[in-house]
């Protein structure tokens, strides 16, 4: 029983930090990616849907992305979404395709992303320590319905509290690197 609570806590927060990384796509460094778009959704035939199932999103420099839809109609829809989306860039659109020009980074715009990779950072914190919470809560129950010893109730809480430091610490070291590529010129 109580390795069933150990291994849903630890998975719950390795999705956390998984979870993390994902949104750490979505931040501009340096150098442009195509994850920049990746909450930019268009009204597809009445279906919110991501950029790169209507076109081809590509990076073609540093500081450029292209984006080439499939069918030429999207074009004002893609464009308008973009400019919604808020992603750093104007869209240009040529009646071809459309392309996102980024300027250098700014030390300012480097420090704000710093600023939302920090608070994207602590939302794992916390999501880590509700699931440190609800696996404590599940081992407190056991013990009060008398399935396990108050010593084994201390001892799993104990481990617990062990695999939490162990993912803060990994979160930690995660956001300190994070923040040298962002800060890196």
């Amino acid at each position: 029983m109580l390795n069933e609570i150990f291994n849903a806590c630890e998975t719950k927060m390795k999705s956390s930090i998984e979870h993390m990384q994902r949104d750490f796509k979505t931040l501009r460094t340096g150098k442009v990616t195509t994850s920049v778009l990746d909450n930019v959704k268009i009204d597809y035939y009445g279906t919110p849907t991501p950029l790169d199932q209507v076109g081809s999103v590509i990076a073609v420099d540093a500081t450029t992305i292209v984006v080439n839809p499939w069918e030429k109609n999207l074009l004002s829809d893609i464009e308008s979404a973009i400019s919604a989306g808020n992603v750093g860039a104007t869209p240009n659109n040529d009646g071809d395709l459309i392309k996102l020009f980024f300027p250098a980074m700014t030390v300012e715009q480097r420090q704000e992303s710093v600023k939302q990779m920090r608070g994207m950072g602590e939302n794992a914190k916390v999501s880590i320590r509700n699931d440190r919470k609800h696996s404590n809560d599940q081992i407190k129950k056991l013990e009060k319905d008398k399935e396990i010893t108050q010593d084994e109730s201390k001892s799993a809480q104990d481990s617990i509290q062990k695999t939490t430091d162990k993912y803060i610490t990994n979160i930690d070291s995660i956001l300190k690197d994070k923040e040298a590529e962002i800060l890196k010129v």
